[in-house]
């Protein structure tokens, strides 16, 4: 630090402000300190500053891989959060651990992390029971059954559902089907945005006297032609489609093609919290409710380090809606799905 100093020209507590952040720096003092840090080949000594700080300026993003696949929505999240965190002075460590208690409690303990930031919450979640019963602050993206006490940022899905379902019976489409990935082994039980999209789709089409079936299937192509192939079979006079499942879209698109189904012809099809870039990899383009990942990844971060920087302030709780973009996959209701329905 010295020999930093020396050749910035500054003293010995500039460069120690510089490197842990503790006062303000003027920008172009601040320039000659990083340079001579440069030239010198000085690095900041995590461990050293850890032990002396008890804080390790590392935060984790808990994610349940055991029980949902990472999908293109999922890495949005984790490259926002990622940024966010570096922009705020933390290191982000994506942690694929399952949604059991016990692993929680073993990261707790571990004194590795100064917080958690958790990721694909259950209505009934074990792991936010865990982190409310220790002292470590904490935040999710997500929502529990009762959030009211819980520092959360999380997706509008009951108003991105009826914006998809008005958008839907406005093209004249009053036969819908909900296809979600509820229905992997080993989902999680009870997961919140699947639950409340399910509940806002019942609700909806009742309350506007639509018909409706419903239908999960992994996530996986495979899982999504035969969610194709089930819905051909069980509802065939269905005339518009909300799918909720990345990874099963192309497989769904591809099995409604190989039974001579033509979208939007004959079938609409919206997808419903993701991203354009999977609404891109089906023929045609899927109209897609696209999730505010990036938004919300930033918003999780700055809720956590909040926390962490003893702010204070109103405890965040915020959701945000999904963003319509409108693709190929959807049009009016076509004439000869509609005079086949009216057959039945």
């Amino acid at each position: 630090m010295r020999d930093v100093a020396k050749l910035a020209d500054v003293s010995i507590a500039t460069v120690s402000f510089v490197i842990n952040d503790t006062k303000p720096v003027a920008p172009a003092t601040r320039a000659r300190v990083e340079e001579a840090m440069l030239q010198l080949g000085y690095r900041r000594n995590a461990l050293g500053r850890a032990l002396a700080s008890k804080r390790t300026r590392i935060i984790a993003l808990l994610y349940p891989a055991l029980q949902r696949r990472l999908s293109e929505t999922a890495v949005k999240f984790f490259t926002s959060a990622t940024q966010t965190a570096k922009d705020l002075g933390y290191n982000l460590v994506l942690w694929p651990i399952s949604n059991d208690a016990e692993q929680v409690e073993e990261l707790i303990s571990s004194g590795f992390i100064d917080g958690v930031l958790l990721m694909e919450v259950q209505l009934d979640d074990a792991r936010v029971e865990r982190l409310q019963g220790s002292t470590l602050p904490f935040a999710l993206i997500g929502r529990t059954r009762h959030p009211e006490e819980l520092p959360y940022v999380d997706v509008d899905f009951e108003n991105s559902m009826i914006e998809a379902v008005s958008y839907l019976e406005g093209l004249g489409h009053r036969r819908l089907c909900f296809v979600d990935s509820g229905g992997a082994e080993h989902a999680l039980s009870g997961y919140g945005p699947v639950v409340r999209s399910r509940a806002t789709f019942a609700e909806e089409v009742e309350r506007r006297g639509l018909e409706s079936v419903h239908i999960s299937c992994e996530e996986s192509p495979i899982s999504g032609q035969g969610a194709a192939e089930r819905l051909l079979k069980t509802a065939p006079d269905t005339t518009a489609v909300i799918l909720m499942n990345d990874n099963a879209s192309f497989g769904f698109i591809n099995g409604l093609d190989k039974h001579g189904i033509d979208v939007p012809g004959d079938m609409s099809v919206l997808l419903i919290g993701s991203t354009p870039d999977v609404a891109a990899t089906t023929d045609p383009r899927l109209t897609v409710l696209t999730l505010p990942s990036t938004e919300l990844g930033r918003m999780g971060v700055e809720t956590l380090v909040d926390q962490l920087e003893e702010r204070g302030g109103p405890m965040r709780q915020a959701v945000v809606i999904c963003r319509f973009e409108e693709g190929q996959s959807t049009g009016p209701v076509g004439k000869k799905r509609t005079t086949a329905a009216s057959t039945v």
